[in-house]
């Protein structure tokens, strides 16, 4: 039988805040164990939590990015269980009144548009962690209270290739709006994963398997190749599936079972009595919307289609944000928006990267570049000159027009002085005359190179390509 894979996630991300979640430590990576910490975070007796009002409003923005209903009334509960790394023996969570419900995610995969839904966002407490050593364990309290969210999918996801796709996009999505650094190697980002088998083309649900704690994307991805082949070749063999909690063992390439399944009731959960319940109000709304900002794959489609981009190109501006806006300022005057890129991507780009400077260093106006494609596109200048005034503009700041000048790099288009170079060039290279009369006409680029030369690159290429095909399509004297 064939079986077809049905995957939700479950994504944890921590949100970009100074401070913790209750208090005032910092919400800071790297320092030392158990420096980062306070009575309140590590649940010491008589403490009252305080609610991170940086932490709401960055919850509510996820909502608002993401499609989502912002509910009239969340709070906060208490999720009892004891772990080394929970100091209070509970976490701050979410339970049935959280900050935002449904929502979906859009993201490009396999040349189409996939809309994943999602079913709920909440906020609540990230726990410490655990280090074991040869003959004791350690726990490091520093992340404990950092404010995270838990954004939970409905299982719409088909793949394992989907969901890494889904998670790359969420990932963007979240870094765009200021919401989260998404640092996978500082744990800013970990995964569960649920996933099941069912018979392809039903609509129920098999057994579902929860994959707990992955740290990376490409970790989510391989888990569910293994696990999916697992679960289908225990069904082919006649053998059943019980809802069960597994573990990735990276090293081993397997997922090990943890657990059968807890029941959601075994946490005892109840609303924490010291926190408020949060009743947004339309003024505290209207301030968390300002925040809202275009999304990744709504900024690709409108770079393609309000400066008729390829894909290629629109993707770079939206992997790189800044150099986007750069591009854009110059574009929206520009006849050749295309033209503009292509300068921006592959000239602008690659010399920042090599001097290490950013965008602010630049030492010439973007309407340099403006200039430039204007000089190009007039036939004033090659595109060869036109890279060496692009060098002289990125260490200099000078315009494009006053290096012309003052090197003289005009593109010469002057018919008589382009004809002269076309005769000396014929003259000199027989060989190639005659081949290209013989109809192999790649001689015709090693004739345009040679007038090039000729003219110290200055030559307009496009009138010197029509003025050797001409010349060449003449009779030769002896055929006269």
């Amino acid at each position: 039988m064939d079986y077809e894979p049905v995957i939700g996630l479950e994504t944890h991300v921590q949100l970009r805040t100074q401070s913790k979640m209750w208090c005032g430590c910092a919400n800071a990576f790297g320092a030392p164990p158990n420096t980062h910490v306070c009575p309140v975070c590590l649940g010491l007796p008589g403490v009252l939590p305080v609610a991170n009002d940086a932490a709401l409003r960055l919850t509510v923005l996820t909502g608002l990015l993401l499609r989502c209903e912002i509910p009239p009334r969340a709070k906060f509960d208490r999720k009892n269980y004891f772990y080394p790394d929970m100091p209070k023996n509970y976490q701050l969570t979410q339970y049935d009144q959280p900050s935002a419900m449904g929502g979906y995610v859009e993201f490009e995969f396999q040349g189409r548009i996939e809309r994943v839904r999602l079913t709920r966002i909440h906020l609540e407490e990230d726990v410490g962690k655990s280090f074991h050593f040869d003959r004791h364990s350690g726990v490091d309290f520093n992340r404990a209270g950092v404010p995270l969210l838990e954004i939970v999918s409905e299982p719409d996801l088909t793949s394992a290739e989907m969901a890494y796709a889904y998670l790359n996009a969420l990932k963007d999505i979240l870094i765009y709006g200021g919401v989260s650094d998404c640092d996978m190697e500082k744990g800013m980002v970990r995964c569960d994963v649920n996933v099941s088998v069912r018979p392809a083309g039903s609509r129920g649900l098999g057994a579902k398997i929860e994959l707990k704690n992955l740290n990376s994307f490409s970790g989510v991805r391989q888990a569910l190749e293994h696990e999916i082949s697992r679960q289908i070749k225990v069904l082919n063999r006649g053998g059943a599936l019980v809802q069960s909690t597994r573990r990735w063992d990276e090293v081993l390439g397997v997922t090990e079972e943890m657990r059968t399944k807890e029941d959601a009731h075994d946490y005892r959960y109840f609303p924490d009595p010291d926190l408020m319940p949060l009743e947004p109000t339309e003024a505290w709304l209207a301030e968390v919307r300002e925040g809202v900002v275009e999304l990744p794959l709504a900024r690709k489609q409108r770079f393609m289609h309000d400066y008729q981009l390829p894909a290629a190109d629109a993707q770079s501006f939206v992997d790189d944000p800044t150099l986007g806006d750069y591009f854009e300022r110059i574009a929206r005057g520009a006849a050749n928006a295309k033209a503009v890129a292509n300068w921006v991507i592959n000239d602008l780009r690659a010399r920042l990267a090599d001097s290490g400077w950013g965008l602010h260093d630049l030492k010439f106006e973007p309407r340099g570049i403006l200039e430039l494609v204007g000089l190009v596109e007039r036939g004033q200048l090659s595109h060869k000159l036109a890279q060496e005034v692009f060098a002289q503009m990125f260490r200099t700041g000078r315009s494009p027009a006053a290096i012309v000048k003052e090197r003289r790099l005009a593109q010469v288009s002057d018919t008589a002085a382009l004809e002269a170079f076309c005769d000396q060039a014929l003259a000199a290279h027989p060989g190639p005359v005659n081949d290209y009369r013989s109809g192999k006409t790649a001689a015709l680029n090693f004739l345009k190179g040679q007038v090039m030369k000729l003219s110290q690159g200055k030559a307009n290429p496009a009138l010197v390509g029509e003025i050797l095909e001409r010349k060449l399509r003449e009779p030769t004297p002896s055929s006269s």
